[in-house]
């Protein structure tokens, strides 16, 4: 069956409305490796109900959609799909505790050709549950690898933003646990080839993989660390593409270019010599 595209257009997804204490943003912040340094009063305003403050990529874990992808009506074959690209817009923080709603809809449905796939276009609203006060706008692309070929536009695709020519201004290194495949599928991602060996090596993967969206909390932390000195208002926008997957326990280099409030980013695993996310786009604060 073939993607419709009309359909996917005009689905009304249900709401996903999610009510959180202050253990959310504490857990969060934790699975994305911050505390690592508990002298470290930066890292400890995210992990500590001290004057706690929710991580600014929080929102991308809030009010998922469930089962969108496997419903019928949409054509898609979800066991051959991939994150490509995720984007975040923090119109204000998070609280550290409350009562979220989350409405996803499908903004574009691109047709790549048969036998290369198709890209869906993904928003999602972060609101107050009561209020109706927008707190973050959550973006990503779907590559659906086995879909294309259904006769849809094969454009516009989303404009790649460009590393800037030259050296870094910096280079973070930020190691992950062994384990933080499994700390950070408890914030929702549950995918059986985060934890399971077998799963993961019948998806052709050596072993179990670390969340992509992980490692672009991961990113951010560098980012925050390197140029805002863990204000947690500081990013404003979050843009990424995922290029490879990374393994728990390993280190990832972020690479870091500055060029006013515009952070550029690209980040490595230097002992396999693979880039796990490129053309990294952040927004800071002034």
């Amino acid at each position: 069956m073939p993607i419709d595209r009309d359909f996917l257009l005009n689905w009304v997804m249900d709401p996903v409305v999610e009510s959180y204490t202050d253990r959310e943003p504490l857990f969060y912040a934790l699975s994305l490796g911050l505390g690592a340094d508990p002298l470290d009063a930066g890292q400890l305003r995210f992990v500590y109900e001290k004057g706690l403050s929710a991580f600014p990529t929080m929102p991308v874990v809030m009010c998922q959609p469930t089962g969108w992808a496997v419903d019928p009506r949409a054509g898609l074959n979800y066991r051959m799909m991939l994150h490509g690209e995720q984007g975040l817009v923090v119109h204000r923080p998070l609280p550290v505790s409350g009562r979220l709603r989350g409405d996803t809809r499908v903004v574009e449905v691109i047709d790549k050709g048969e036998g290369r796939g198709a890209l869906l276009y993904l928003e999602r609203q972060i609101t107050d549950a009561a209020s109706g006060v927008l707190y973050a706008t959550v973006k990503g692309t779907v590559f659906a690898r086995a879909d294309g070929g259904f006769g849809g536009p094969s454009g516009p695709s989303r404009d790649v933003h460009a590393i800037p020519a030259g050296e870094p201004d910096a280079v973070i290194d930020m190691p992950t646990l062994p384990q933080s495949a499994l700390l950070y599928r408890l914030n929702g991602d549950r995918n059986p080839i985060h934890a399971d060996p077998e799963a993961a090596q019948s998806a052709k993967f050596p072993q179990p993989i670390l969340h992509g969206m992980c490692t672009y909390g991961v990113a951010a932390h560098a980012i925050l660390k390197q140029f805002c000195n863990y204000d947690p208002v500081a990013l404003r926008e979050l843009d990424v593409r995922f290029s490879a997957p990374m393994f728990p326990g390993e280190t990832v280099s972020v690479a870091l270019w500055k060029r006013g409030a515009i952070v550029s980013f690209r980040a490595r695993i230097k002992s396999r010599d693979a880039t796990v996310l490129d053309n990294g786009r952040a927004v800071l604060a002034g």
